[in-house]
This record gives C-alpha cells, sequence and structure tokens, in this order.
C-alpha cells in the first residue's frame, strides 16, 4: 500500500491514455456508420465532382466574354443552348456564346464560368445581355475541386460525422473499417447502495452512479453493460471485475477508492492477475481518491462513490481513455462558451479544481454564476449547464473576469 494517494497531476494521468490500445476492427455500411471511428484511411477512387458544375442557376460562358460588361455596357451574347440538371451536354461553346444552366448542371467543352441569371436580360429568344463579367471558374465547382482522384480523404481516426459519411457516399464508398464500440463494465460497491426499485432505510442510498455512468457511457461513444451491486465482500468485488474484465474493454468501479476500513478496491486490484496500479489519487477536485490500473490490456477506474464526483471525473478524465479505445486519433474538441464570472471563486494551487455553473444571459454577454454544493448533491450537476475547469497553477478568479465553460451536452 505505499502507493496509496501519492496524487498524480491532470495532465500525467491523461498522459496515460496512450498505455492502452483501440479496440478491434468490424466493417460496416455507411447506413451504421455515424458516430464510429474509421479505422483505414479512406481514399478517393475518382475525382471529385468529377466534371465541371454549376453553382448558380444562370448561363454557362467563357469568361473572356463578359469582360468589361457593365450596367452601362453590357455585352451581347448568343444563346447556343439550355442544359438541365444531369444533362450531358452535345455541344461545345465558341467565344461570344452562352448556354443557360441550372444550378448542379454540367458546363459544355468550351465553357469556364457561370453568370448569375440575375446580372442578364434575355434580348429575343437568341441573344442576351450581360451587365457583370465573371472570372474563370467564378460560380463553377471544377473537376477536381472538392478531392482529385488517390486523395485520402478522410483520415483513420477521424469521427464519421454526417459530412464524413455523406462524403464516403459521394465517393462511392457504401462499406468502411471502424474500431468497434468499446464495452464499459460498470459496477456499483458498498454496503449502504441499493437497488433503485427498493425504498431505502435510513443509511442507504439508491444506486445512482450505474445510471449516470451508463448514460456517461453511451454519450462519449461506447457501451455500457452493467453488473449491479457488489456488497462490501474483497471475494465478490474480485470475482465481480473478473467477470467484466472477461468481456469489457474498460471497468468502472464507483464506490471505495478512498481511505477507509472497508474499501476493499484497491487490495482487490492488487491481488488480480496482471494488474498494476498506475495512480491511486488525481490532483483534481472533486475526484482526487480516484484510482487507475491496467489488468492486462484493460484500464480499470475506481471512481469515487459521491456522485458528482464519479461523473465530474468521466466527463474530465475517463472520457479521454475511452476516446482511445475507439481509435479517436485525437482528442475530440470540447463544446465551450465565453462567459463573465458572476463572483469570486477561491481555489487551491497544485489541484485543477472543476466549478460546476449556471449560465445565465446578462445584456449581450452569458454569465456564469457558480453552483455551490457537497460532491454529494446531484442537484448541483442537474442544474448546471457546464463545467469551469480552474488550473493548478491558478489561485482563484475574479468575478468579472472571462472565462471559458465546457458545456455539458
Amino acid at each position: 500500500m505505499t502507493d496509496f494517494f501519492k496524487v498524480k497531476s491532470l495532465d500525467e494521468v491523461l498522459g496515460m491514455a496512450q498505455l492502452f490500445a483501440p479496440v478491434g476492427l468490424e466493417q460496416l455500411h455507411i447506413h451504421d456508420a455515424f458516430s464510429r471511428v474509421l479505422a483505414k484511411d479512406l481514399v478517393a477512387g475518382e475525382d471529385l465532382p468529377g466534371f465541371r458544375r454549376s453553382c448558380m442557376d444562370g448561363y454557362a460562358v467563357n469568361a473572356p466574354s463578359t469582360f468589361g460588361a457593365s450596367e452601362s455596357g453590357p455585352a451581347w451574347l448568343t444563346l447556343k443552348g439550355s442544359i438541365a440538371m444531369g444533362d450531358i451536354p452535345d455541344f461545345e461553346l465558341a467565344p461570344g456564346e452562352v448556354a443557360r444552366i441550372a444550378t448542379g448542371g454540367m458546363l459544355p467543352k468550351g465553357a469556364d464560368a457561370v453568370v448569375m441569371v440575375e446580372h442578364t436580360e434575355a434580348v429575343d429568344e437568341q441573344s442576351i445581355e450581360v451587365y457583370k463579367s465573371v472570372a474563370p471558374l467564378q460560380h463553377v465547382i471544377d473537376v477536381t475541386e472538392d478531392f482529385p482522384k488517390g486523395r485520402t480523404v478522410i483520415e483513420k481516426g477521424r469521427l464519421m460525422r454526417p459530412q464524413e459519411i455523406g462524403l464516403a457516399a459521394g465517393l462511392g464508398h457504401t462499406k468502411i473499417q471502424a474500431y468497434q464500440v468499446p464495452k464499459v463494465g460498470i459496477i456499483s460497491t458498498g454496503d449502504e447502495v441499493i437497488h433503485v426499485e427498493e425504498t431505502p432505510a435510513p443509511g442507504k442510498i439508491r444506486d445512482i452512479n450505474s445510471y449516470s455512468l451508463s448514460a456517461l457511457v453511451t454519450q462519449a461513444g461506447g457501451e455500457p453493460v452493467r453488473y449491479g451491486i457488489v456488497k462490501d465482500d474483497p471475494k465478490a468485488l474480485e470475482s465481480m471485475c473478473k467477470t467484466a474484465l472477461t468481456h469489457t474493454d474498460m471497468v468502472l468501479l464507483s464506490g471505495g477508492s478512498s481511505v477507509g476500513t472497508r474499501d476493499y478496491t484497491v487490495e482487490v486490484l492488487s491481488a488480480l492477475p496482471d494488474t498494476q496500479i498506475l495512480v491511486h489519487g488525481i490532483s483534481l477536485s472533486p475526484g482526487k481518491p480516484t484510482i487507475l490500473a491496467r489488468s492486462g490490456h484493460t484500464p480499470v477506474w475506481g471512481l469515487p462513490g459521491q456522485v458528482v464526483s464519479a461523473m465530474v471525473v468521466f466527463q474530465v478524465v475517463v472520457t479521454a481513455f475511452l476516446h482511445r479505445l475507439r481509435g479517436l486519433s485525437g482528442p475530440v474538441p470540447k463544446v465551450t462558451a465565453s462567459a463573465r464570472l458572476s463572483r469570486n471563486i477561491a481555489s487551491s494551487q497544485g489541484r485543477r479544481d472543476v466549478v460546476r455553473v449556471v449560465l445565465e444571459k446578462d445584456g449581450r454577454d452569458l454569465a456564469a454564476r457558480p453552483i455551490l454544493g457537497k460532491s454529494g448533491l446531484i442537484r448541483t450537476m442537474v442544474q448546471a449547464d457546464g463545467l469551469l475547469e480552474i488550473g493548478e497553477h491558478v489561485e482563484g478568479l475574479e468575478k468579472g473576469s472571462m472565462v471559458d465553460i465546457i458545456l455539458l451536452n
């Protein structure tokens, strides 16, 4: 137990995510690829869009034919034909000629620009006047303007958002190689914890953590597997940990990470085969008594039993490890909002403080109002719109300071 509470900095712990490898691979149809992580570079097998196409309704033209055109001196051009969406033009434009074209239509040979219809006027059935000149490729998407053939269009490790799925479809990729969804085992511990269906007697609490952590796992792109409640029995906890380690890619234990006569988490994890305690204590508030172990190739977390502490540790620390297991090549950017602090906040140097805040409209700005309350009060998370992180080397923040708030989805 010599490693008990040798506190590590948050940055040290986050760096340990690289000790773990992503989960296995599978092939997916792009219909099922949303929010999955690409496991193999996606390469363009053809040019995109593959032909010159119009961005506007108007007239396809050879750009020099419009040079110098103005309202006082319009260019007089001959109408050669009309091109609908999906047509392949069977004619070529000569200088001084135009063709009527719809948005998305294919430019004919000899054309390199499009004049917007509002900058023209029909003179008769065969002629138009152009009141504004255009440059080459103006209002036109060129043959390789999206991507040329052979270019890597989506890199391995990228999250498949709707736009990446659309790009894959546009290039004819109906299937992709993706990382599997990590399975995360969730175990609640403690004699005081009861099932949510039960009515708590004095000294008992319902199992909040299994449900809040399951939702956080789903939100972060994992698949939660709940293993229920284990009482303060080392053998029962060891058996449940072995079961979870056999069937999941990460294990979360809530409760039993602080100093206490019946807190067996460290002893149980240390006794598991091929298991090493990497962290017992993070310079983080709330969440200092957090454990991280590596059992074989699997991360195992001992999270605080207090509901707010467990949720904050997951948001600030565990999510980075889950993203690593998902195969993401870099951290997912946190969605933040800039706000003005509504009151002074004290903090201690040497630790990262995470403060729950409510965002309120204050004129043209947002105001961040800290929510005061102990880490056992779930209302402080329910009321919160976001989290304010105060760095280890910052000794408090003053009222009126502009701060970045990490938004809670």
